[in-house]
């Protein structure tokens, strides 16, 4: 065998061994649809999102599966065994939409309607007797610290010492390390349940230009109040004041009110509350609806979702025989 005929040999086995590898790093190639699933209606205000829809992506052999969120939000992943720019066929199921199937390119955010299997109950005729709701109101309450002001700590502190006199290195010294200097310090106590505020240690008495305050931050808590002074001339005198109080908490109630489109509202809620309930005007009595964990109420089939940002939102359709005034 030549040396030519060698040569080739291995510029082809090179060939096939790069194209194995792309071949390889082809078919492991990831792709990410991404897009909110909503529902099918002329009035924007009611494509509302729709949550649990179960999305499958398929191309070939490549499967992926998702879910949708309470926003309407999927992100479904699939190995990508074809070249790009090859379409995809998605398909969207839940029990109360129609089915619906898709065929298309990657590379773009989904925007998906679906069609409700029942139609959206329309308020019944005038000669129909129904209840009317009106003056909607969301109630709930969150938790809020509230400090009672239960005093004042004052106390002085006297830091004797003698100026002029060389450190020579013995601790402690001034901040430039030439005179000797004295610590002192005092401790002050909020007592159980308290703690400082606005604490502050001022030099009142002395040579003050030649001191400086160490510490004097209460403690984690803010039960404790450990000041501590250095002196590096004649003996000088420190004020400690700080405020005492006791953290209290309480429950605060607020009111929102919910936004109505037709037979449906909608509403939401921070993270932190707690104990919701609607109140409303029932044919003109005014009733408080309290909203626990089953989300039942006699006149509305209410659902919830939690943001990204942990908050809650909810969404109220009316039943029969209701309708918003």
């Amino acid at each position: 065998m030549t040396a030519r005929s060698k040569v080739a040999i291995w510029v082809v086995i090179a060939a096939m061994a790069a194209g194995t590898v792309f071949a390889i790093h082809k078919s492991h190639h990831l792709i990410t649809l991404r897009g909110a699933v909503i529902r099918q209606d002329t009035d924007p205000d009611k494509q509302t999102p729709i949550a649990d829809v179960q999305i499958t992506a398929t191309s070939g052999s490549a499967v992926g599966n998702a879910r949708s969120d309470s926003s309407g939000f999927f992100s479904v992943t699939l190995t990508e065994s074809f070249r790009r720019r090859k379409s995809v066929t998605l398909r969207f199921r839940h029990p109360g939409y129609r089915p619906l199937d898709l065929a298309d390119s990657t590379g773009k955010l989904y925007v998906v309607h679906l069609e409700p299997l029942s139609p959206e109950k329309r308020p019944e005729s005038d000669h129909h007797p129904q209840i009317l709701l009106s003056n909607v109101r969301v109630r709930y309450s969150v938790k809020t610290t509230t400090d009672m002001d239960v005093g004042s700590a004052v106390r002085t502190l006297q830091v004797a010492n003698k100026g002029n006199v060389p450190c020579n290195g013995q601790h402690p010294c001034s901040p430039d390390g030439k005179w000797k200097a004295a610590l002192g310090s005092t401790v002050l106590d909020a007592g159980q349940g308290g703690q400082f505020r606005n604490a502050r240690v001022s030099c009142i008495a002395g040579p003050c230009p030649f001191t400086k305050i160490e510490n004097e931050d209460p403690s984690e808590g803010g039960r404790i109040m450990n000041v501590v002074a250095r002196d590096w001339s004649d003996t000088a005198t420190f004020l400690v004041e700080a405020e005492v109080v006791h953290p209290m908490t309480a429950d605060l109630v607020r009111e929102s009110y919910p936004v109505v489109f037709g037979q449906t509202m909608s509403f939401s809620l921070p993270p932190t509350a707690e104990g919701p309930s609607l109140e409303a005007e029932v044919n003109g009595e005014s009733i408080v609806f309290p909203l626990g964990p089953d989300l039942f109420l006699s006149w509305a089939q209410c659902t919830v979702g939690v943001s990204k940002d942990q908050s809650k939102v909810y969404r109220c359709e009316l039943k029969p025989g209701y309708r918003f005034r």
